[in-house]
């Protein structure tokens, strides 16, 4: 029997446990601080087990690891290495759907000396934009052209008419990481330019993104662009874009959520009420918010009438006595943006592709995927997140993997078969070119 080792079991884990179990050979532990959302996950299977687990308990993780053949952590990012320092310890394959940061690069030539494979970045976002977009671009190259622009486009959100709230969001995946993704810088190029973005101006940064069947959105930039110039083999593009969709008017109220102090994790007196908290981190009297909000924060009515909704304004009483600002957001938010059960989630992906040809040809490459899933049954992001990363586990299994190291999924060893049985689960693209 082959055994996984899966780590959490968050709002996406559900379908990723119900894939290793289906198939024949492979046994599932699932490890989670609250263990009666692991017994949920395995539902009484043979194959699988529930074990009570915290990420501060490394005696239990040293046990786990070297039970499994292949570790799959589903943890926020930041314990991401200690798990792969315990893969490296006991010889153990791992699989994350997170972005690869240095600390986890660094451990590359380790993991090849051990013969390990560490494959990163394969959810949704990263993950299938990775391997769809390869897909077209080493079509391009086996036809002798060369990319010039890339613009990939992708948002988790809920179908339109789930999106009742003001915020037009529900949360799918960790309240806070989405929260937390409002602090992080970005960097991309336009024509022949890098642009930088730092993290207090990245919701300053955002245009309208017609989606086909969807309607108008907007995005703005995610992260650092430039290292996927190389990652995807396309160093002679002039525009290298990646973005995040959200419906309209998310931008400009984040903007202001930002520049307030709301995305700061240092733990601040409550012991009164939010707008009381809110005028502390403001620096300013309680009756003084709403002027200092517009004439400081280029808050319009919308943006102020949407924090009072979040209820940042509220005279209700904050509950601690010490809390940070954005743990305090959290709650707020995941206490009034949750699915209810049988609404629809969407997961949008767009790539925006343009190709040089020898001989002057030109062409546009656009390949959309819109997902919808339906809450208390699967949603379409616990399905396009943990989908590909069960896919790379059975394919680890299988030996199709040759590389060793830490790695993204754009060679096509990988790519090719993990969207063909992608496509053969539902999750699937709509491609079009266009001879510009």
């Amino acid at each position: 029997m082959k055994k996984v080792l899966i780590l959490g079991a968050g709002l996406v884990s559900r379908p990723m446990v119900r894939y290793l179990l289906e198939h024949e050979g492979i046994e599932v532990t699932v490890a989670s601080r609250t263990v009666s959302k692991a017994e949920a996950l395995i539902k009484g299977n043979s194959k699988g087990r529930a074990f009570p687990w915290t990420v501060d308990n490394d005696g239990a993780l040293d046990m786990l690891v070297q039970w499994a053949d292949v570790v799959v952590s589903l943890l926020p990012y930041t314990y991401h290495l200690k798990v792969a320092k315990a893969c490296l310890k006991h010889r153990k394959h791992l699989v994350t759907t997170s972005y690869v940061k240095p600390e986890m690069q660094a451990l590359d030539e380790e993991a090849k000396k051990k013969d390990l494979i560490f494959l990163n970045e394969l959810g949704l976002d990263p993950g299938i934009d990775h391997m769809s977009a390869m897909k077209i671009i080493d079509d391009i190259k086996a036809r002798g052209g060369k990319v010039t622009a890339f613009r990939s486009y992708c948002g988790a959100l809920p179908a339109p008419e789930a999106a009742d709230n003001p915020l037009r969001y529900k949360f799918g995946w960790s309240p806070k990481g989405v929260a937390m993704a409002g602090r992080n810088s970005a960097r991309f190029m336009e024509d022949g330019k890098i642009i930088e973005v730092p993290g207090e101006e990245l919701f300053l940064n955002h245009w309208p993104l017609e989606i086909e069947g969807v309607g108008e959105m907007e995005y703005y930039p995610n992260r650092d662009s430039i290292p996927y110039m190389k990652l995807y083999g396309i160093e002679d593009a002039k525009t290298m874009f990646r973005g995040t969709i959200r419906y309209p008017g998310w931008s400009r109220l984040w903007a202001v959520i930002s520049r307030m102090g709301y995305l700061s994790d240092e733990e601040k007196s409550a012991g009164g009420t939010y707008r009381a908290f809110t005028a502390s981190i403001l620096g300013c009297n309680e009756d003084e918010i709403e002027k200092v909000l517009m004439d400081k924060y280029n808050a319009g009515e919308e943006e102020i009438e949407k924090l009072k909704w979040i209820g940042l304004l509220s005279d209700k009483k904050v509950e601690k006595d010490r809390i940070s600002p954005l743990d305090l957001l959290v709650d707020l938010l995941w206490s009034k943006m949750q699915y209810k059960r049988g609404e629809r989630d969407m997961d949008i992906l767009l790539h925006k592709i343009e190709a040089e040809f020898p001989g002057g040809k030109k062409e546009k490459h656009t390949s959309l995927l819109v997902d919808f899933g339906i809450y208390g049954q699967e949603t379409s992001i616990a399905q396009t997140v943990s989908l590909p990363a069960a896919i790379g586990v059975k394919m680890i299994f299988d030996g199709k993997i040759s590389a060793r190291g830490v790695m993204i999924p754009v060679a096509k060893e990988i790519y090719e078969p993990a969207l063909k049985e992608l496509e053969e689960l539902g999750i699937t693209f709509k491609e079009k070119v266009e001879a510009v």
